[in-house]
């Protein structure tokens, strides 16, 4: 991505052997990003151009430096796309999600939409039993277990979800493993019918003006012990401070180039806890990886659409497009 708009099929020289700490892959597949889709309209916050983009990623195992021992050429594996140039402050208390130098695949460094690839070992998991396109879905997925994590979500809880799209679905998926309560809220009916679908468990409300009161008639009176913000829409984030129950918590997930602003009575009197989320752990990735292993997370129509990498130029803008009703995208190497 050369600019916003503008896409570039360049040549480069195949990579060098892997060193000691690093792999050598082949990428298989990639699964395409919000993120992805905000950069290339220019609204991506922390991103600079030119950029390879690519970090949600499915890859084969080519070759292994000589200090690699979980990995061996023919694996499929899933990449955590995160890595801290520096061991600072937040890093060494085990916060690995914001550490001040924190880089990112296809966003602070080049990404995987390329053939292939070399990175270090360390971030790359196994994901043998899985298939490719499971591979590329994992780190959404840690997203939304990151996101849960950050909550501290129990059985008690009622958890509401407010964005039924890519990572909002993740979120709900993975909080639905801890027996919660879970609603789905979002603007959206394809989508909130694809999470009654798939996650029937999961209550679904469409946002309307009196979503609070639908909200209390839900609960007989209650409000969410939690909610989950995956919208990145300023207006959802701060209208999250009147769903949340006194004593409540409530994490954004997603993220906008702006303030949020909020009521301070209110948020004092409800004594609400508020947090960001942002980014997975590797400890997210492998939990991911064995939900998926042993069927615990439905991953079933979750993949809408598939793009063929010699086609990504002409057909990425029809990802924009509401008719085409798009949860997640692949692009297939």
């Amino acid at each position: 991505m050369q600019e916003p708009g503008k896409f570039e099929v360049v040549t480069r020289e195949m990579p060098g052997q892997p060193g000691d700490d690093e792999v050598l892959l082949k990428i298989k597949n990639i699964s395409i990003c919000g993120t992805d889709l905000h950069a290339y309209k220019g609204q991506q916050p922390f991103f600079s151009y030119p950029r390879i983009l690519g970090h949600e990623i499915a890859a084969k195992v080519i070759d292994v430096g000589a200090a690699v021992t979980h990995l061996k050429p023919g694996d499929l594996c899933s990449i955590e796309p995160y890595r801290n140039a520096e061991i600072d402050q937040a890093v060494k208390r085990g916060k690995t999600t914001c550490g001040g130098k924190l880089t990112v695949l296809g966003v602070h460094e080049d990404g995987a939409l390329q053939e292939y690839f070399v990175y270090r070992a360390e971030n790359v998991h196994p994901a043998n039993g899985l298939t490719a396109d499971q591979a590329a879905i994992v780190e959404p997925f840690a997203i939304g277990s990151h996101a849960v994590e950050r909550a501290e979500v129990v059985a008690e809880d009622i958890v509401l979800v407010v964005g039924a799209g890519p990572i909002g679905i993740t979120v709900m998926a993975m909080a639905g493993l801890t027996g919660a309560r879970i609603i789905a809220l979002d603007v959206n009916t394809h989508r909130l019918g694809y999470v009654k679908e798939n996650f029937p468990a999961t209550d679904t409300l469409l946002l309307k003006d009196n979503i609070l009161d639908e909200l209390r008639n839900l609960l007989n009176g209650d409000l969410p012990t939690v909610v989950i913000d995956a919208t990145g829409n300023k207006n959802s984030m701060e209208r999250n401070f009147e769903y949340v129950a006194a004593g409540g918590t409530i994490v954004f997930v997603g993220l906008f180039q702006g303030d949020v602003v909020f009521n301070d009575p209110n948020f004092h009197r409800k004594e609400i806890t508020l947090k960001a989320s942002r980014a997975a752990k590797s400890v997210d990735f492998k939990k991911v990886i064995a939900c998926f292993k042993d069927g615990r997370i439905n991953t079933s129509g979750y993949i809408t659409h598939r793009i063929a990498f010699d086609h990504l130029i002409d057909e990425f803008e029809k990802l924009y497009r509401p008719e085409e009703n798009v949860i997640k995208a692949i692009v297939d190497l």
